[in-house]
């Protein structure tokens, strides 16, 4: 079956986040959204018709999850990534940054070091901060125009910071890495070595462009799988953030307890009975779905990449590896940080996540979502190239 997206789905008047808030958030509605993580396309159609058979049900009460969700999980881990997992390890959550802060408060006391690798999903900086833990820093390092690990510094940190828990991002958020088996293990092997707990999200392990492959960090080993919680869901994959519905593999039965006991502490144990219908459908029916969505989005960061590279040599582009995130250095264009963002607000009329909110190393950068019609991409390029030649106007 061929998928349609090109097709415009309008969002607006749904109370989407993204398309419905510009002048709340930004102060105008006159500008292309392509920030916050979620598609412009429609699901997968047998997700669509899923939720639709649940739904004429028409009654809505207290649900457990079924045998089939869970086999739905264990099958796409093996399908996809090789990856064996059993029933017992699999745990829930309404999202991955909730899943932190419940892995967080589970296993650190106050002042406890945690270790992300900057520029990161910001909302680790909140998870961490809020939950009373020292927030401590491994930024990753720019080599031959790629994003790498800086394995010294890494060990340095963990010994000199006492750190107790890292925080893994794979693939990257924002800059799109995908880590390779040889990186994760390093990472692990020290890790291990100085007693750290391994918390890996690994939420856009599904979106990897060709020639390069997703390793979950706990199908390297089964040391590192007993030492590491591991945070996935459908939600990225196919475009189901509003439906609240992640699983979490915690192979350890000594971390699992520690987790389930946070949850019971905050009574977050209750799940979202469409996000399991659509989790399990997504995971049964949507593999092909998938791939055309990743062919498209491949098409739209190679528009944009060849786009800057031949007619904005003002910024400069990291290419991804993975994700649907497009992180781009404006750092050419010679402004601060407010007067980048008031510049793609304003004159480019494009409303973009800005980089110094993923940390100090994002400064004068910012991030774009490809995942939107094609006719969005080039719209966005076009009002960006028209802006930065009207900059000394």
């Amino acid at each position: 079956m061929k998928y349609d997206f090109d097709t415009f789905v309008d969002r607006k008047n749904t109370n989407s986040t993204k398309w419905n808030y510009a002048k709340e958030y930004v102060g105008s509605e006159d500008v292309l959204p392509m920030w916050v993580a979620d598609m412009d396309f429609e699901t997968a159609p047998e997700i669509k018709q899923a939720i639709i058979a649940r739904a004429q049900h028409g009654i809505y009460g207290y649900t457990k999850r079924s045998d089939a969700y869970y086999q739905s999980i264990i099958d796409w881990s093996q399908k996809r990534f090789n990856w064996q997992i059993k029933k017992s390890w699999i745990t829930h959550s309404s999202g991955v940054v909730n899943a932190l802060f419940t892995s967080l408060r589970a296993l650190t006391d106050q002042n406890d070091g945690v270790m992300i690798q900057p520029p990161v999903y910001y909302p680790f900086y909140h998870a961490i901060k809020t939950c009373g833990c020292r927030l401590v820093l491994n930024p990753l390092k720019i080599v031959n125009d790629t994003y790498q690990v800086d394995l010294e510094d890494f060990e340095k940190k963990l010994i000199e910071e006492k750190v107790k828990i890292f925080v893994l991002c794979n693939p990257h958020n924002p800059t799109g890495r995908v880590l390779t088996q040889d990186e994760l293990t390093a990472m692990g092997e020290l890790c291990i070595k100085h007693n750290v707990i391994v918390i890996s999200d690994e939420i856009h392990g599904d979106l990897v462009y060709k020639g390069y492959r997703h390793i979950p960090f706990a199908s390297i080993s089964e040391e590192f799988a007993n030492n590491s919680i591991t945070c996935t869901a459908p939600s990225k994959t196919f475009n189901l953030a509003g439906l609240y519905t992640s699983n979490i593999i915690i192979p350890s039965e000594s971390l699992m307890k520690k987790y389930q006991d946070s949850c019971e502490k905050a009574d977050i144990n209750s799940f979202n009975i469409f996000g399991a219908v659509a989790c399990e459908a997504g995971y049964r029916y949507g593999e092909e779905w998938l791939e055309q969505l990743m062919d498209y989005i491949e098409g739209n960061k190679t528009y944009v990449l060849g786009y800057i590279r031949e007619r904005l040599p003002q910024l400069k582009i990291y290419e991804p590896e993975g994700t649907y995130l497009l992180w781009i250095d404006c750092n050419g264009l010679g402004m601060t940080n407010e007067e980048l963002e008031r510049f793609m607000l304003e004159k480019a009329r494009l409303w973009l996540n800005q980089g110094h909110i993923f940390g100090k190393e994002g400064k004068g950068f910012v991030r774009m979502n490809l995942a939107c019609q094609r006719a969005t991409v080039i719209e966005a390029m076009t009002r960006l190239e028209a802006a930065i030649k009207n900059i000394d106007k």
